[in-house]
């Protein structure tokens, strides 16, 4: 296989990025075909649909051995569980696999037809292997039983502290994606010293932050 595409998109690093595809409302990106692929017609039919499945290279993730367990990182790092019954990065074959909201498509750019996504928990610069429509009359499954993710699927957003110099730089919209993406938590599971400082890279500017009793507070 080769990659078809990549994405870009504001969030430069693995820190920080969603746990899952869906879940910061408004985080947009950008699917940017290879020049191979750069075909209007490759596309044609696709602006029916509202979301796609993009199946994707753990480009940052690939390893010589593999593991028969993991430690997710919903569990805290310290229980183990079967990889195949987790979406961890370390796998036999590194494939994520995203379902993700067609925000538009821009036919006509110079790097050709470009879909502009929102929801993706992808980093920037991740290939795309294939790219494939989200049929809800097969795809949703409401009554699908989560396993062991149900029972830390809910978390409290945490509450974001954030200078109102900070807000004016990014802008309303990005500024709203930040927020998001902290009070998400993007720290370890198993990290949780509320003296130490993080940093997430996003939209060209560190942003270092630290998180005490439920709040994130942003220092620069």
């Amino acid at each position: 296989m080769k990659p078809i595409a990549h994405i870009r998109c504001d969030l430069k690093t693995k820190f920080g990025v969603p746990r899952q595809s869906g879940l910061i409302e408004g985080l947009e990106a950008d699917i940017v075909f290879e020049p191979e692929f750069r075909r209007p017609e490759a596309l044609r039919g696709l602006e029916g649909f509202s979301h796609i499945w993009l199946l994707w290279d753990f480009s940052e993730a690939h390893r010589e051995e593999w593991s028969p367990t993991v430690r997710p990182p919903r569990l805290g790092g310290n229980k183990r569980m079967g990889v195949f019954a987790t979406r961890s990065p370390f796998r036999p074959n590194p494939i994520g696999l995203s379902a993700v909201l067609i925000r538009e498509i821009l036919w006509d750019t110079p790097e050709g037809p470009v879909i502009r996504v929102e929801g993706a928990d992808l980093m920037d610069g991740t290939p795309i292997l294939d790219i494939k429509p989200y049929l809800p009359f097969t795809d949703a499954h409401p009554e699908a039983k989560g396993g062991f993710t149900e029972e830390t699927a809910v978390q409290e957003p945490l509450q974001v502290d954030m200078p109102d110099a900070i807000r004016e730089r990014f802008g309303e919209r990005q500024a709203e994606v930040l927020r998001q993406l902290l009070a998400a938590d993007p720290r370890p599971h198993y990290q949780q010293d509320d003296k130490r400082v993080y940093c997430i890279e996003y939209a060209g500017e560190e942003i270092r932050f630290r998180v005490e009793d439920k709040r994130v507070i942003v220092i620069a």
